[in-house]
């Protein structure tokens, strides 16, 4: 292959590539309600079409390295198909919120990532292997067999590895919500995930040890000076092991706001998803943002649970408690007005709100009498000196 030739290809690979950089900022703004929705359906179609094509381009490198014009006809081909897979995705965001957008931008990139490093390596391993194959006519055959075999080696191992990567991102479109609802409620989903990983650890609190006699408790401190000694790791396993009895009882009430907290997000998934088939009817413009809105609330629920975790262990931060249960308050009732703005508040969601302020009021008698407790106590200290 001339230098003609070397630049050609390249240049080739050069102009899709901008192309398709092209296509992606035209299209990076949000899409217009005047344009026609298109279906997810069709972007995963095109994505089974791309997927093929990429089978295509690992076919060439199946034997010797294919011809300039093979390389530059599939690879026209693929970026055409690629570049329809763009225009597909961006006309199923016509009334798509912030949080399906994304969705769908990350799947997308991932296909577009993946290509770009497939075309480029299926150009850069023909370039290399002719003229590695020229320059070893210039030496002795046994040694042009043997440069040429490890040479070829490499780039077959190279290109089926890229066209897997593109086969994976292809087949996550299929993944990937198509809706509002989809989107908001897998991520409604990851909230509670996270609240269960702090209820469990919740869960773990333990009070402190009471003490058995005087000689087994000298023996019990020795031993534990001992041990707490022996790594940082027993002592962080330790560490929500000496609640006194008040704070317990805090940790036991927390849990029990943390737990009706899971299943008012649990109930509002349910009750969101029930209005998937009112989806594509429902107005856009007030319906999507409610979603959003939904979404963003159960969000702040989740770091206010997040902080009800980390002021349990001693000493207990009564005031952050405080704040934060007066959050999820605040928000659970802001998530109940947004609900019936939707007309989607189901009554086991009514029930699970219903259970949860129960919760916290327990919580927050609990935290005014503990408050109380400590106030008393620092004005008799302050008597006493």
């Amino acid at each position: 292959m001339g230098k003609r030739e070397k630049e050609q290809l390249n240049g080739a690979l050069s102009e899709h590539l901008n192309t398709i950089h092209e296509t992606l900022q035209a299209l990076n703004q949000t899409a217009s309600s005047s344009l026609e929705k298109g279906s997810w359906k069709e972007v995963i179609q095109m994505g089974e079409h791309l997927y093929k094509q990429a089978t295509m381009v690992g076919m060439l490198w199946t034997g010797e390295a294919p011809e300039v014009k093979a390389l530059e006809e599939n690879m026209a081909s693929y970026f055409n198909m690629l570049q329809g897979l763009l225009l597909l995705s961006h006309s199923s965001t016509v009334g798509a919120g912030p949080t399906l957008s994304s969705c769908i931008h990350v799947s997308i990139k991932q296909v577009v990532d993946s290509s770009f490093m497939l075309m480029k390596e299926s150009v850069s391993s023909y370039v290399t292997a002719v003229q590695s194959l020229r320059f070893t006519y210039r030496l002795l055959y046994l040694w042009h067999i043997a440069f040429k075999g490890s040479n070829d080696k490499k780039h077959k191992l190279s290109i089926p590895q890229l066209v897997g990567t593109v086969w994976e991102a292809c087949s996550a479109l299929k993944k990937t919500p198509a809706t509002n609802i989809t989107a908001i409620g897998r991520a409604m989903t990851q909230v509670a995930v996270s609240m269960k990983d702090v209820l469990r650890e919740m869960n773990e609190l333990k009070p402190a040890s009471s003490d058995v006699g005087d000689e087994s408790t000298a023996q019990d401190s020795a031993e534990g000076e001992s041990k707490s000694q022996d790594s940082d790791d027993s002592f962080a396993g330790d560490l929500g092991d000496d609640l006194s009895p008040e704070e317990m009882k805090i940790a036991r009430l927390t849990t029990d706001v943390v737990s009706a907290t899971l299943l008012v997000i649990k109930e509002l998934i349910r009750s969101i998803t029930s209005l998937l088939k009112q989806e594509s009817s429902a107005d856009t413009a007030t319906f999507v943002p409610s979603l959003e809105r939904l979404l963003k609330l159960s969000q702040e629920i989740g770091l206010q649970v997040d902080e009800l975790g980390a002021s349990l262990y001693p000493p207990q931060e009564i005031s952050a408690l405080k704040a934060a249960i007066e959050k999820i308050s605040r928000s659970t009732d802001e998530i109940l007005v947004e609900l019936e703005k939707l007309e989607g508040c189901s009554e086991d969601f009514g029930k699970a709100c219903t259970g949860l302020r129960s919760s916290l009021k327990q919580l927050e008698a609990e935290l005014d009498q503990s408050d109380a407790t400590d106030t008393a106590a620092k004005i008799e200290n302050l008597a006493i000196s």
